[in-house]
């Protein structure tokens, strides 16, 4: 229930891939003492059962800027909890919402909360892509300049280690995943493994496993609820208990025997 507190504070609340599970007990915590839990509809219906009395402030994709707002000015006498999907560090709330603090010179209580952020859930659902060093990319050029996310793609495949990205495809950005994976034969073998996860964690969560050159062929499988995780040059296919997996080692066959 709402706290009876009038001293104000503001939690940026990391929400996960939306399970109420997949939700740390502080973040839950945070949304059930609050006065105010502000946030995306679409995340707000995913925690619905947290909310108890509060005051709910609905809002849609693309007004982040008024969010971030809206929620420093309530907290200055108010519980106020802004909810971000996923981690609010990981291209979530927390940024705007300091950013916004620190250039009204708001002097308020705050706290980021963390979530399992959509790269580290779509990996879980894979087998362990992700097993050791691994750069996140997100392909969403609405507030990064296209010309500056090619050259970070062409820097991360260089590294050979495993790419997560992002909001991969969408309507009005149909070709950017096409262009990631053609960067991406400049320097990865074309049988590099990739899963494509969509929803994870989610009722129509589905998980797919395609190579470089496979992808590249079809990629109509994508969209923006997926996570797409290009392997790195020690990535491989496996099979546990009949079941597919991706794996990247970390090298204990190197060091280890078992």
């Amino acid at each position: 229930m709402p706290s009876s507190d009038k001293k104000g504070k503001l939690s940026i609340v990391g929400i996960g891939p939306g399970r109420i599970e997949q939700l740390t007990e502080c973040a839950k915590d945070a949304i059930r003492g609050s006065d105010i839990v502000i946030g995306n509809d679409f995340y707000l219906r995913q925690i619905e059962s947290l909310l108890d009395g509060q005051e709910i402030i609905r809002s849609s994709m693309g007004k982040e800027v008024e969010r971030a707002r809206a929620c420093v000015e309530l907290a200055h006498d108010k519980i106020v909890c802004m909810v971000s999907g996923g981690d609010p560090g990981v291209y979530g709330m927390a940024s705007i919402v300091l950013e916004v603090l620190e250039r009204d010179n708001s002097c308020i209580e705050y706290e980021v909360i963390p979530g399992v952020t959509a790269a580290t859930a779509a990996a879980s659902r894979a087998g362990s892509p992700l097993s050791g060093d691994y750069v996140t990319l997100s392909l969403s050029d609405l507030l990064t300049p296209w010309e500056v996310i090619l050259k970070r793609m062409n820097l991360a495949f260089q590294m050979g280690v495993p790419v997560a990205i992002y909001n991969p495809k969408s309507r009005g950005r149909p070709d950017n995943l096409a262009q990631a994976l053609s960067i991406a034969s400049n320097y990865l073998d074309k049988d590099t493994p990739i899963v494509v996860v969509k929803n994870a964690f989610r009722e129509e969560q589905e998980v797919r496993f395609f190579t470089l050159e496979s992808l590249f062929a079809d990629d109509s499988f994508v969209d923006m609820r997926s996570i797409v995780i290009i392997g790195g040059e020690e990535s491989r296919m496996g099979t546990v208990c009949g079941k597919e997996l991706m794996l990247t080692p970390r090298g204990y066959d190197r060091k280890y025997v078992y």
